[in-house]
């Protein structure tokens, strides 16, 4: 796979996926018909699709190659002296319910409560190594690019979608255009993957990578970890791509060694082998191609109500010039032009989500809060992305570091992500969130989000306004 055959034009990564899964070529008439390997589902897109399939009386076509967990609705409160998870609402509690029902109907795997692998779909589906190069992978919800970080094509899809996926294990899609974003150097220190894949949409812009999937390419994405890469695929969608990917490399073959789902001794070995054959020709065409140097790369964040209204944390407001919409959103946001927006006042942080609830996460926003205490008026919640990551942190301590310092830890979910499990931001209250969007009411009706990565949000939690993460020194004596 890593040179084309004779005669063969060099392909991309993505040609080279998509062609390995083609059931039938598209035509002027009708989409291709695309083969799934990995159908990961949650509690809030699905049950209509299940609703179809019984009004059909069809099965689910391949239940090995579905995996279902529950976190959109779920509460991060623990559960009650009933043993029963506290939900916001009859209506959460009812999706909940409706899953594990389907699930025992259809014989399906769930990773519900008191499973210990449950998690952020984005987060447990890597955990257990059922994420692997190479592969086709859907999932209704948004962010499913996040898989591209293991050289997979992965995005998301509807709730008719997800029906056709259970019916048939297929899809109907249209290719995808291809795109290259190459990052030339090296992140400087204190910069992020998450201040990267911003600094990325930001010049992108969030139309961009409209009908595009987009590979990662360069020195810079080459050095990130493999939690860092999920981070940096995950808001692929956010730039308007259909996916994002990073062909899979040694890091990505140690990082999946010894995971649950895949293949062990002489197996796991061959394996890899054919997953590091996954990779782009030399010379392989992309139909666009955008280079960043990383050394231009600051701890970013939002300034508007989009994830590419960015700017450098300790940079003033750009002055959006006649453009109406961002005009609309300086004045949600309420930050002024020309003036930093380092010092405005911070209400709430929220540190989780599929971008940034993983233990390398946590760990970052512990680094700056250890010894330190949040500012009084800051209310902070820590969510872990998963079961396994919240024992992992509880091991290392990290819960007792967010406790200390007046945060609240909490059940893993997606919580303040997308507020439909009760975690909300009050109406008018800024929150700085290393979640992925910040649209008008995101977080809350009239909640004013900023993104950012977790050491810029823990910085802020500490200074209780925006602040910059380098200005808050790491206490080493604390870390020992």
């Amino acid at each position: 796979m890593n040179h084309p055959a004779p005669g063969q034009r060099p392909r991309t990564i993505i040609d080279k996926i998509w062609d390995a899964h083609l059931v039938r070529a598209e035509s002027e008439d009708a989409p291709a018909i695309l083969y799934i390997d990995l159908h990961l589902l949650h509690e809030v897109t699905s049950p209509q699709a299940f609703a179809e399939l019984r009004a059909r009386g069809l099965r689910v076509r391949r239940p090995d190659r579905t995996l279902v967990t529950l976190d959109h609705s779920t509460p991060t409160l623990p559960a009650g002296a009933d043993g029963r998870p506290p939900f916001a609402n009859p209506a959460a509690a009812e999706q909940v319910a409706a899953l594990e029902r389907h699930c025992a109907e259809f014989g399906l795997e769930l990773h519900g409560f008191g499973s210990g692998t449950r998690g952020v779909v984005h987060v447990m589906g890597p955990e257990l190594g059922a994420t692997q190069p190479g592969m086709t992978i859907v999932c209704g919800d948004s962010h499913t690019a996040t898989h591209g970080a293991f050289g997979a094509l992965a995005f998301g899809i509807g709730t008719t979608e997800v029906g056709h996926v259970l019916a048939t294990q297929c899809l109907l899609q249209r290719r995808p255009r291809t795109m290259a974003v190459t990052v030339d150097g090296r992140l400087r220190p204190g910069v992020t993957a998450k201040d990267l894949i911003l600094h990325i949409i930001g010049v992108l812009g969030v139309d961009g990578g409209t009908g595009h999937v987009i590979e990662y390419r360069g020195e810079a994405v080459r050095a990130l970890s493999m939690e860092q890469r999920m981070t940096l695929c995950n808001m692929s969608i956010e730039a308007g791509a259909r996916a994002g990917l990073v062909a899979p490399d040694e890091t990505t073959v140690e990082w999946l060694r010894g995971r649950p789902r895949v293949p062990a001794g002489a197996d796991f070995e061959r394996a890899a082998k054919d997953w590091l054959a996954w990779a782009s020709d030399p010379g392989a065409r992309y139909d666009r191609e955008v280079r960043i140097d990383a050394a231009r790369v600051e701890p970013t964040i939002t300034w508007g109500t989009n994830p590419g209204q960015v700017m450098a944390v300790d940079a003033c407001v750009p002055e959006p010039a006649s453009d109406a919409q961002a005009r609309r959103a300086l004045d949600y946001m309420g930050f002024r032009c020309g003036r930093p927006a380092l010092g405005s006042r911070v209400d709430v942080v929220f540190i989780g989500s599929c971008t940034n609830g993983r233990l390398s996460d946590l760990r970052e926003a512990a680094a700056l809060l250890r010894g330190r205490r949040i500012a009084p008026h800051v209310r902070m919640l820590v969510v872990p992305g998963s079961e396994q990551v919240k024992r992992a942190a509880e091991a290392e301590g990290l819960d007792r570091v967010f406790t200390a310092a007046g945060a609240e830890w909490r059940e893993p979910g997606c919580s303040m992500c997308i507020a439909m499990n009760g975690d909300q931001v009050a109406p008018g209250q800024l929150a700085v969130s290393t979640s992925n969007r910040n649209f008008e009411g995101r977080q809350g009706p009239g909640a004013r989000t900023v993104l950012a990565s977790p050491a810029t949000a823990a910085a802020c939690a500490v200074a209780g306004v925006i602040a910059d993460p380098r200005s808050i020194p790491i206490l080493e004596e604390q870390a020992a």
